[in-house]
C-alpha cells in the first residue's frame, strides 16, 4: 500500500488512485493539514463517511483564505476528525506545542493517533529519535515509521529543491533551510525501511496497523445526479421523454418522419440504459433559464451528435441533416458519462452561471478545476529566477522556445542565442527546466465545467475560492471528474452569440423581424456567393485570412461545405497533409480510390480524406479492427496530446491492425500520420456544425442587413480578427452609412 497526503488539497488524490490502481497498489487517500500554528497533520479516513467530513473540512480552510490558500486551527480538526488516522508530524525540535496538540487529539480521539517517526539523517537524529521515543512512551502515544516522502527518487533530489525555491519566491543561494541536505526523503523499499527502524519495531508494525484501519477507496464515490429538475409525478426518463416528443413538434413542423421517429427512440432508449435522464433534464433546465431571460445560447461539441438534444433546444443543428453519430455522445461500449458544452453570451454568461449558485447552492455546485501544467517558457522562466539568471537571460532563453513546446531548450539552443553552453550553471538550469515541463504548477478554475450534485459537493470534493469574486472551484479536473465517473457541464462563453443576439434584436426594432438561430433560411445562394468571393470580415470562423484564402478554393455551395471549411483550416488537417488531397478530389482534379468498401462508408463524406476525429475513431475499428474502447482511448489521445503526447502509443497497433486486415504498410502508416495530425487541434465532426451554424447565421445577417450586422458587431467588442475601424470600413463597402 502506499498512501498520498498533498499540502492541505486532495487536488493530485484522483491521479494517485488511477495509477495505484493500473499497478495493483493500495491507495490510501489523505492530506497533510498545516495549521495555522505550524503543527502539521496527516490525515488518513477511515470510510466514506469520514472522507466527507476530510472534504468538508479542506473546504472551511479553503473558503475562509485567499485563492491558494487553506487557513485551518486545531479546533477545525477536532470538529471533523471522526474517523481519521491522524499521525502527527514533530517539528526538527520537539516543543510543548506538540505535546499540546497530541495530548488533545487523543483525548478526542483515542487509539487514532500516532507520532511520525521519521529519519531527519542529522547528526542529532538519535537525540531527536529517543526524545520522541520518550514522549511517546510518557503520554501514550504510538510511534509510526515513515520516511516523509517528497519524491520518489533520489536523483529527483534537484528539482525538488527547484520547486521548494519557486513556492517559497526565493533563489537557491537563499533558501538555507528551507532545502534539506540530502536526498534521502525518497520512496525507500521496505527492506530499507526495516533497517532504518530496527530498535523500533513496534514503529514499523503501526504502518499496518493504520493500513488495516483506512480500507476506504475513491471506488466508494457514487455520484447522484441532482433532482431538482424534474417532479415527484414523473420519473426523470419519462420527463424527458415527454420533453422530447414535444419539442420534435416543435421542431419538425412537417411531422416526424419514420426515420427520424426511430432515431430519437433509439436514444432514448440508450438514455433511459445508462441511467443518464436526469443529467440531461439538468441542462436542459439551465438553456430554458437562459431563453426565458432572452440568452442566446447553443450546444456544441459531441452533444450535437444528438436528436434529443436538438428537440430538447440543447443544440441548433439537427444531426439526421448531416448524419452524425449519436454513439460519439452516448455509447455503452465506452461506459462513459456524456458530455454537453453549451455556449451563451459572452456578456450575459455570468447570469446563467449565478443562476446554477441559487439554485444548487455552493454546497451542491462548483466550477471544475484545470490544472496549469509547466511548458517550455513557464518552466524556464521559473527556474531561471530560482537559478538567479539575470531578467534578460530569462527572457532571450523563453524568447527561443514555441510557448508550448514540450521539449524545453537544449544548451546547443543557448548557443545561438548568445549563451555559453558549457556554463555549469546554466546547463543545470536548462537541464531541471526540461525535466518541470508538465509538472503541475497550480489550479485555476475552468473556463466554465460546472459539477453539480445531489447532495453536499463539499462531502465529494474540497471547494476553493477563485480569483473572482462570487466564485469557487473544486479541485478536480475534467480528467479526474471523468475517472470518478462524474458528470459536469460545460457552461461557456461565445462573442459571437451576444452579436447574434444583438442582431435579432436590431432586426426586430427596425425591420419588425422577429428571428431565431432556426428561422434563418437555409441554403441562401447570395450567402454562398458572398462567402466563394472570400466577403467574409467579421464573419464567425471563417474570417481569418487563411480561411478567407480559403473560400475561393473549397467554394462552400451548401451547409456541409462550411462543416468542412471550419475544421480544414486547422493544425491538424494541415499536418496531417489533408487539405490539398481534399481540395483536388472536390475539384475533380484527383481520382478517389478507396482500398476497400469499408473505408468508403467512413469516408465518402469528405472524398476520401479523413477530416474528423470520428472518422479517426471509425478507420481504428474497421481497418485496424480496434474495439470501440479502443478506438475511443485513441480519440482521448488524440484530445490530450498537447498535455500527455500519448498518441503515439498506438501507432504500432493500428499499423500492424491495418496490415493484418489486407492494407499495405506504407498505405497504414500515411493514414496513422494523418490521424497524428489531430493531436494538434482537430476538430469534431459536431463542433464543427455547430460553429458552422454560427458561420452562416453570422453570414446571412453580413450579407441582407449588413447595417444591422455592423452595429452588432461594434456593440459586441471585444471579439473576433479585426479593429472597429477595419469593421467599419467594411460596412460601408456594403453600402452603409455610418455617421459620426
Amino acid at each position: 500500500a502506499i498512501g498520498v497526503a498533498d499540502r492541505n488539497t486532495l487536488a493530485g488524490v484522483v491521479r494517485a488512485h488511477a495509477a495505484a490502481k493500473k499497478a495493483g497498489i493500495r491507495l490510501l487517500v489523505g492530506s497533510r493539514l498545516v495549521l495555522q500554528d505550524g503543527i502539521e497533520i496527516i490525515v488518513y479516513p477511515q470510510d466514506r463517511e469520514a472522507y466527507g467530513r476530510l472534504t468538508k473540512l479542506l473546504t472551511l480552510g479553503n473558503r475562509r483564505a485567499r485563492k491558494g490558500e487553506c487557513h485551518l486551527g486545531l479546533s477545525d480538526v477536532l470538529a471533523y476528525g471522526d474517523g481519521h488516522c491522524f499521525i502527527v508530524m514533530p517539528p526538527v525540535v520537539p516543543d510543548t506545542n506538540l505535546t499540546s496538540t497530541l495530548g488533545t487529539l487523543a483525548e478526542s480521539f483515542p487509539g487514532s493517533v500516532w507520532i511520525g517517526f521519521s529519519p531527519l539523517y542529522r547528526s542529532d537524529d538519535r537525540r531527536r529519535h529517543a526524545v520522541l521515543s520518550r514522549l511517546s512512551r510518557e503520554i501514550k502515544i504510538p510511534l509510526v515509521a515513515t520516511n516523509d516522502v517528497f519524491y520518489h527518487a533520489p536523483d529527483r533530489k534537484p528539482l525538488y529543491d527547484v520547486v521548494t525555491c519557486i513556492r517559497e519566491h526565493c533563489t537557491l543561494k537563499e533558501a538555507g533551510f528551507r532545502l534539506s541536505a540530502n536526498a534521502e526523503r525518497h520512496v525507500k523499499s521496505g527492506a530499507e525501511m526495516s533497517r532504518l527502524f530496527a530498535d523500533w519495531p513496534e514503529a514499523l508494525a503501526a504502518t499496518q496497523e493504520i493500513v488495516r484501519r483506512c480500507p476506504f477507496s475513491l471506488d466508494e464515490l457514487r455520484y447522484e445526479y441532482p433532482s431538482d429538475s424534474f417532479s415527484e409525478n414523473e420519473t426523470p426518463q419519462e420527463l424527458l421523454t415527454r420533453l422530447t416528443w414535444e419539442g420534435a413538434e416543435k421542431h419538425f413542423p412537417a411531422g416526424v418522419n419514420e426515420k427520424l421517429r426511430q432515431t430519437i427512440e433509439h436514444e432514448l432508449a440508450l438514455i433511459d440504459e445508462m441511467g443518464y435522464a436526469p443529467y440531461f433534464l439538468t441542462v436542459h433546465d439551465i438553456v430554458r433559464f437562459a431563453r426565458e431571460k432572452k440568452i442566446l445560447c447553443q450546444g456544441r461539441g459531441s452533444a450535437a451528435n444528438s436528436t434529443v438534444c436538438f428537440c430538447l433546444g440543447i443544440t441548433s443543428v439537427n444531426p439526421s441533416e448531416i448524419d452524425l453519430l449519436f454513439e460519439r455522445f452516448v455509447s455503452r461500449d465506452r461506459n462513459e458519462p456524456p458530455d454537453i458544452d453549451v455556449d451563451f453570451e459572452h456578456e450575459r454568461r455570468e447570469e446563467v452561471i449565478q443562476y446554477i449558485y441559487e439554485k444548487y447552492g455552493r454546497h451542491r455546485a462548483g466550477i471544475a478545476a484545470t490544472v496549469i501544467s509547466y511548458r517550455s517558457r513557464s518552466a524556464i522562466r521559473d527556474v531561471g529566477k530560482v537559478f538567479g539568471l539575470s531578467e534578460d537571460v530569462v527572457a532571450a532563453l523563453s524568447r527561443s522556445t514555441w510557448g508550448w513546446s514540450s521539449t524545453g531548450i537544449s544548451a546547443d539552443n543557448a548557443a545561438e542565442i548568445g549563451l555559453d553552453p558549457q556554463n555549469p550553471q546554466l546547463r543545470l538550469a536548462l537541464k531541471l527546466a526540461s525535466e518541470l515541463i508538465g509538472f503541475p504548477r497550480h489550479l485555476s478554475q475552468h473556463v466554465g465545467g460546472f459539477v453539480i450534485t445531489q447532495g453536499p459537493l463539499e462531502e465529494v470534493v474540497p471547494i476553493q475560492n477563485a480569483a473572482m469574486d462570487d466564485r469557487t472551484f473544486v479541485e478536480w479536473d475534467k480528467d479526474d471528474l471523468d475517472t470518478l465517473g462524474i458528470l459536469k457541464i460545460d457552461v461557456l462563453a461565445l462573442g459571437m452569440l451576444t452579436c447574434i443576439r444583438r442582431a435579432f434584436d436590431l432586426l426586430d426594432k427596425h425591420y419588425g423581424k422577429q428571428m431565431t438561430l432556426a428561422d434563418v433560411p437555409h441554403d441562401d445562394e447570395k450567402v454562398y456567393n458572398m462567402l466563394c468571393a472570400a466577403d467574409a470580415v467579421g464573419v464567425f470562423q471563417v474570417e481569418s485570412r487563411a480561411q478567407m484564402s480559403m473560400l475561393p478554393r473549397l467554394k462552400p455551395r451548401r451547409f456541409y461545405d462550411l462543416v468542412v471549411e471550419v475544421a480544414i483550416v486547422r493544425p491538424g488537417p494541415i499536418q496531417g497533409d489533408m487539405v490539398h488531397p481534399y481540395l483536388r478530389r472536390r475539384n475533380g482534379e484527383e481520382h478517389i480510390e478507396y482500398p476497400k468498401e469499408e473505408l468508403r462508408e467512413v469516408l465518402w463524406k469528405t472524398y476520401g480524406v479523413p477530416l474528423f476525429q470520428e472518422q479517426a475513431m471509425k478507420i481504428a475499428i474497421v481497418a485496424a479492427g480496434f474495439t470501440p474502447g479502443e478506438s475511443d482511448q485513441l480519440r482521448r489521445a488524440m484530445a490530450t496530446f498537447r498535455k500527455s503526447g500519448t498518441i503515439g502509443v498506438y501507432r504500432e497497433k493500428f499499423i500492424s491492425g491495418m496490415v493484418k486486415n489486407g492494407y499495405e504498410a506504407d498505405f497504414a502508416a500515411r493514414c496513422f500520420k494523418q490521424i497524428e495530425g489531430f493531436a494538434d487541434y482537430g476538430f469534431p465532426e459536431s463542433h464543427a456544425a455547430a460553429f458552422a451554424l454560427l458561420a452562416y447565421v453570422s453570414a446571412w445577417l453580413k450579407c441582407h442587413y449588413p447595417d444591422v450586422f455592423c452595429a452588432a458587431i461594434l456593440n459586441s467588442q471585444p471579439m473576433g480578427f479585426y479593429a472597429p475601424a477595419q469593421l467599419v470600413r467594411d460596412a460601408r463597402e456594403h453600402g452603409v452609412e455610418v455617421r459620426p
